[in-house]
């Protein structure tokens, strides 16, 4: 019987047999900068950051939302230097049963802990929050529905007056253009991301994930699948991952009205580069005097190239929503921030 993309989403990813519940988890499937070490040592400079600005609190938390099988936590762990590590509470928020041989230090829960002072990250989990699907009809936008054995798609009935005014606002029609053919309510993932920056009582909430902006957003959608590590269609039979890029400058918004501080909002190329993240080749020099070394160095340097590729990883956004902290006189990414809108936002 055919349901709304959302509803169809849901289960297919979250429900008792879904994608992110099941099975050996997203890393059997697809790799992404979280699963990336180079990544965890970067973030760890961010949090330095943070945790001085926050005058080094004892515990310091660290949050990972839609944290997979705990990759990240994990690489945070082993790359942290003692003083560090001394102090950090780590948390993983997953539907998914707590994986075995992950250490007992590590709380593993289904919903973020409440008054937060650290870092809340969300790398690659806002495009997996479920969505509605819409399509231009007589007059109005109408409902997209999805038969989730097949993937089939059938003509709904119209959008509640929240959706339309969502639309309205953060994916207005061209007017000079034709109008796209289908469009994602990102709904969801304002009120999503709006109520993670509410959990933080001292601190930073940091999403990563591609992304578009209301200047250009996509005219066919972008609603796809993955399974072993290839494209598919996103049929949500609960057998590969379903995504869509999240309109990221709502987002952005609905954060920073619950924490009515700026936020920044930067590619990830410009935020892994201020944070010593280089690409290039090491000299070849060093192949003669250390092998090895060499060795290590190039293969960190061709990471490094991947996750700053603005065509590839390096295009995703990275959006810093600070709460009850002013970031270092320099911001976090020498990027000018974002003023908050008041009474605007996703709630």
């Amino acid at each position: 019987m055919p349901i709304g993309w959302r509803a169809a989403m849901t289960t297919a990813l979250y429900g008792d047999q879904g994608f992110f519940v099941t099975g050996a988890g997203p890393t059997a499937h697809f790799r992404t900068s979280a699963h990336m070490p180079l990544l965890g040592a970067a973030l760890l400079r961010l949090l330095d950051r943070l945790d001085a600005a926050l005058g080094r609190p004892d515990p310091l938390q660290l949050v990972d939302v839609g944290a997979g099988r705990g990759e990240l936590l994990g690489t945070l762990a082993r790359l942290a230097p003692p003083a560090l590590a001394a102090r950090l509470r780590l948390t993983a928020v997953e539907l998914a049963p707590r994986p075995d041989g992950l250490p007992e230090w590590v709380d593993w829960r289904p919903e973020p802990p409440e008054r937060i002072v650290g870092l809340l990250l969300a790398t690659e989990w806002l495009d997996n929050v479920p969505l509605d699907v819409a399509e231009p009809g007589p007059g109005a936008w109408r409902r997209v529905l999805v038969d989730p054995a097949d993937g089939t798609e059938s003509p709904g009935g119209p959008l509640d007056p929240a959706e339309a005014a969502w639309l309205d606002r953060w994916w207005p029609l061209p007017a000079d253009q034709c109008p796209p053919d289908r469009v994602e309510i990102g709904l969801p993932r304002d009120l999503a991301w709006a109520e993670a920056v509410g959990s933080l009582h001292r601190g930073l909430a940091l999403a990563v994930d591609y992304g578009h902006l209301r200047k250009a957003r996509p005219r066919h959608g972008t609603l796809t699948g993955f399974r072993a590590g290839r494209q598919v269609g996103p049929v949500p039979d609960g057998s590969r991952d379903l995504t869509a890029h999240v309109a990221i400058d709502s987002v952005a918004a609905a954060g920073t009205a619950v924490a009515g501080q700026p936020y920044t909002l930067v590619e990830q190329h410009t935020a892994l580069r201020a944070l010593g993240v280089d690409g290039r080749r090491p000299a070849l020099a060093l192949a003669s005097t250390d092998p090895a070394g060499y060795l290590r160095a190039l293969a960190g340097a061709s990471t490094a190239a991947e996750l700053t590729d603005p065509a590839g990883l390096g295009g995703h956004w990275w959006l810093l929503q600070p709460v009850g902290v002013e970031p270092d006189p320099a911001g976090w990414f020498s990027a000018e921030p974002v003023a908050p809108a008041p009474g605007r936002g996703g709630r």
